[in-house]
């Protein structure tokens, strides 16, 4: 399964939400929602600056980790940023894909 990461940032009424719930029910909260997914947890942490927490989850496809964002990010609670991840084999593999790219103001 794909593995996703997401980069969490609490919007004041989210962080106000986890002063009254407390950290260890958040992530129980996150791991319900991506088991309901279809998905597996694989680590959930709390960080100081640009984000507040950073998941990482696999989930059965891409369209799986857009509904799971777009239903978080539609709570107004949080911000979530969703990077794919990819595994050093499948790089390998997108470097023996041959791309025709013409970059700018090169003229070719």
């Amino acid at each position: 399964m794909p593995k996703y990461l997401w980069q969490v940032s609490y919007t004041p009424q989210g962080v106000q939400g986890l002063q009254k719930d407390g950290g260890v029910a958040r992530r129980a909260a996150v791991q319900r929602l991506i088991d309901q997914a279809g998905g597996r947890l694989e680590s959930f942490y709390f960080a100081f600056g640009e984000a507040d927490a950073y998941t990482i989850a696999e989930l059965p496809d891409a369209a799986t980790a857009a509904a799971v964002s777009l239903a978080v990010n539609a709570s107004g609670f949080a911000h979530l940023r969703t990077v794919p991840l990819m595994t050093a084999e499948e790089l390998d593999g997108a470097t023996k894909k041959a791309i025709d790219y013409r970059p700018p103001g090169t003229g070719r």
